[in-house]
């Protein structure tokens, strides 16, 4: 039951359109967002736009603890809800032509042209319009530098086709504006300072007080202007919490008048508040990069990331497209320069979820990382938990618990999200952070991060759960009550069979390793603990049941009335905003990977036949309507020779937001569920596995694809892969020789292998 929405043309590089759909203009909106991982924005319009939409600017590590609100307060609820908050609006100008405000909420364009180049991150638009005078072209281009971070360049050029008129723009530093998840329709923001100086102005700004002695931050932003590359002062003129620069031009038919924007954007986390308005001045003073060279150094920073990720898909463009636009967003959003950062869910293109931290890093991010960037990229966001370790602490006292427990949302280790079966429940998130420390150290080779910091957290974290499990007299086993499994359609149940399965493996991994690096650690573990810790691995309930020969999800999932997704009306999905959440608790439906979930993570641990049993029973109760659980699935039923399934699941984690399977993009895009189209092929099409030591693949070439090809880094080697309709070729780029196997077989990569390509046995 395929139900899309699809607003831009399939280009392999370019997000474009030749339309202004104002019913969807959300989704236009979130669809062209670009970020350079300081900052990011929506596609809102540089002009007026009167119009629904949905106005956002955010920076990077800037929020706000707003007040939690229940209905009924429960012992343990976090005291805040933190939230990413919308900030300067730095791009806005406003057009006059003759005095007529430009408003596409009210005008009717001609020549539309809307397009994100996803090579290097620039955002252009034009359009004509026609005034009872006039017409005119308007054309706008932007993008935020990756070459140095703190800056933004915006492009407006006026052409006079007909006719004769005044041009006036208002070029715009605005703060006032508001986040539309707020409790109270709050402003966030108060002035404190701002000046011009020379062709520069300024804007500083404070977060509001709040109750809860959380850091307030301070933001400046400034602004310079240049028309036709000549550097001007406008007119300004105050107004509060904005400033505005007036230009006046006069054109007459067939001229034409270009006029470019410079922004610069430093933070409190960087600066100190008193020392920012000097050093924008300083800043700028000295930067003598304007708009043309600006981009050309943008576009060779963006062709260096490209060099290293892009995955190459011959004979679907679609495909294509959908890959690196993910591609193209997740390192819009964090290319791992701060270990104080991590990775939202919405990234900077909306407010859903508080642009916090979930558990999505850890278990989707890091794998694509750790292919695609430097292993230093990969340890800052190891780091990031680590750093917060007290604050995990603190949560599990928060719920009368030894050990830490690390939150569902966060921005500083502290637990801040407001609703019960996901802040006291959803604990398996806890696992993920353990298997983060796993993944890194199995895939560099390093160990000198898990003898030290990784040590510590995971024994927090073995402690949390070795507290968290109770035992059953009737039963003779350790189980875990009251839970939320990674299927959120189920709340308090018992026993999920995933959650039980990763609180064993913590307990397992941390003890093997504990006693294998004791003397290089300085974690202490009483001998009486590691006791205790084998005992409930020896001793955990597994809900299994024999006759299926499945993992049972919980308790009590196999008593529910067992459906296929089939069985629903197209009219009825997605379910979470067609049926009452009591209903959607009480049916079989899963929203994403749960007990395939613990599959995919411990995939050697489990043979071929029941990989095939627990796919064959869960996925089709499974609506997949969390981004996160289409990769899942691409990548077992990639191992199980199922391509039809593989290939279908790759095209909905690909295009999950380019063509809104969920109906939720106008919110903002799923920029941490973006690295399952990466997974799906890489660790799906191309089963790419490490473990053991050793290095994996074995390819398949989905029937509608003429070939694909992409990089990874694996221990200090740079390889290329590239799957054709004949042969599987690895090369060795850069690094030594490199034992790996290639369908079970053993080789020795030195320079390049050619490999016949196997048809129909993907299994390893």
């Amino acid at each position: 039951m395929k139900q899309i929405k699809r607003l831009f043309q399939i280009d392999p590089w370019k997000i474009s359109t030749t339309t202004l759909d104002r019913k969807n203009l959300r989704l236009q909106e979130s669809l062209t967002s670009i970020g350079n991982g300081y900052m990011g924005m929506r596609g809102n319009f540089e002009e007026s736009y009167s119009g629904d939409h949905h106005q956002g600017t955010y920076l990077a590590g800037i929020w706000y603890p707003d007040k939690t609100r229940v209905g009924w307060w429960k012992n343990g609820y976090p005291e805040y809800f933190g939230k990413v908050i919308n900030a300067v609006n730095f791009i806005a100008m406003d057009v006059y032509i003759n005095e007529q405000l430009i408003d596409l909420a009210t005008m009717e364009p001609e020549e539309f042209n809307w397009e994100l180049n996803m090579k290097n991150g620039v955002l252009k638009r034009s359009f004509i319009v026609t005034t009872a005078t006039n017409k005119v072209r308007l054309s706008f281009e932007r993008f935020l530098s990756i070459v140095k971070n703190e800056m933004a360049y915006i492009r407006l050029k006026i052409e006079m086709l007909e006719g004769n008129g005044s041009i006036k723009i208002i070029s715009k530093l605005d703060s006032n504006v508001q986040n539309e998840d707020s409790n109270y329709d709050e402003h966030f923001w108060n002035e404190i300072d701002r000046g011009t100086i020379k062709e520069t102005s300024y804007l500083t700004t404070k977060t509001i007080p709040n109750n809860f002695s959380i850091e307030q931050f301070t933001v400046t932003a400034a602004m310079r202007h240049f028309v036709n590359e000549q550097s001007v002062q406008p007119i300004y003129q105050d107004e509060p919490l904005a400033i505005q620069g007036l230009f006046s031009f006069d054109l007459h038919v067939n001229q034409s008048v270009t006029l470019d924007k410079e922004v610069l954007v430093l933070t409190s986390r960087d600066i100190p508040e008193a020392q920012q308005a000097q050093q924008v001045i300083d800043e700028f003073h000295h930067l003598h990069t304007h708009h043309l060279q600006a981009k050309e150094e943008q576009t060779a920073a963006w062709e260096k990331r490209w060099a290293l990720a892009d995955v190459v898909i011959e004979g679907d463009e679609e495909a294509q497209q959908g890959i690196r636009f993910n591609l193209f967003q997740l390192f819009s959003t964090y290319y791992g320069e701060d270990e104080r950062l991590n990775i939202g869910p919405k990234g900077f293109t909306g407010e859903k979820y508080g642009g916090a931290t979930y558990w999505d890093t850890e278990a989707y991010a890091v794998p694509l990382y750790l292919a695609l960037a430097k292993p230093e990229v990969t340890k800052n966001l190891l780091k990031y938990r680590h750093n917060q370790l007290p604050q995990a602490i603190h949560n599990a006292k928060q719920q009368g618990l030894k050990g830490a427990l690390y939150p569902m949302v966060t921005f500083t280790g502290v637990e801040c999200h407001n609703e019960w079966e996901i802040t006291f429940e959803e604990i398996h998130r806890n696992g993920a952070i353990a298997y983060a420390i796993y993944n890194y150290t199995n895939y560099t080779g390093d160990t000198e991060y898990l003898k030290k910091e990784g040590l510590e957290v995971l024994t927090e974290i073995a402690r949390f759960w070795a507290d968290r499990v109770h035992f059953s007299k009737r039963k003779n086993k350790f189980m875990i009550h009251g839970v939320t499994g990674p299927n959120e359609y189920e709340n308090n149940i018992n026993n999920n069979w995933y959650t039980n399965t990763i609180a064993c493996w913590v307990l397992t991994y941390t003890r093997e390793n504990y006693l294998k690096f004791q003397a290089e650690t300085s974690v202490m573990i009483r001998e009486d603990e590691l006791k205790h810790w084998q005992e409930i691995v020896e001793n955990m309930y597994f809900p299994v049941d024999e006759e299926l020969g499945i993992f049972v999800q919980h308790d009590t999932f196999l008593d529910k009335e067992l459906l296929p997704v089939s069985a629903l009306k197209a009219d009825e999905l997605p379910l979470n905003q067609h049926w009452s959440w009591d209903k959607i608790l009480r049916s079989c439906f899963i929203k994403q990977a749960d007990v395939l979930q613990g599959i995919y993570f411990f995939n050697d641990s489990f043979t071929k036949e029941e990989k095939q049993r627990n796919f064959d029973f869960y996925e089709p109760m499974t609506v997949h309507e969390s981004s996160l659980s289409p990769s899942i699935h691409a990548i077992l039923a990639a191992e199980l020779g199922m391509e039809d399934k593989a290939v279908e699941m790759y095209q909905r984690t690909a295009r999950l937001d380019l063509d809104n399977y969920n109906n939720d993009t106008e919110d903002g895009l799923h920029i941490t569920s973006m690295t399952g189209s990466w997974l799906a092929i890489v660790q799906g099409f191309a089963q790419m596995k490490t473990d053991h030591e050793r290095l994996r693949f074995a390819p398949f070439l989905p029937k509608t694809w003429r070939a694909y090809s992409f990089h990874v880094n694996y221990r200090n080697r740079l390889i290329f892969v590239a799957v054709s309709s004949e042969e599987v070729t690895l090369s060795l780029v850069s690094g030594e020789a490199c034992s790996l196997d290639v369908y079970e077989k053993s080789y020795l990569l030195e320079n390049h292998l050619e490999i016949p390509l196997q048809k129909g046995a993907f299994d390893v």
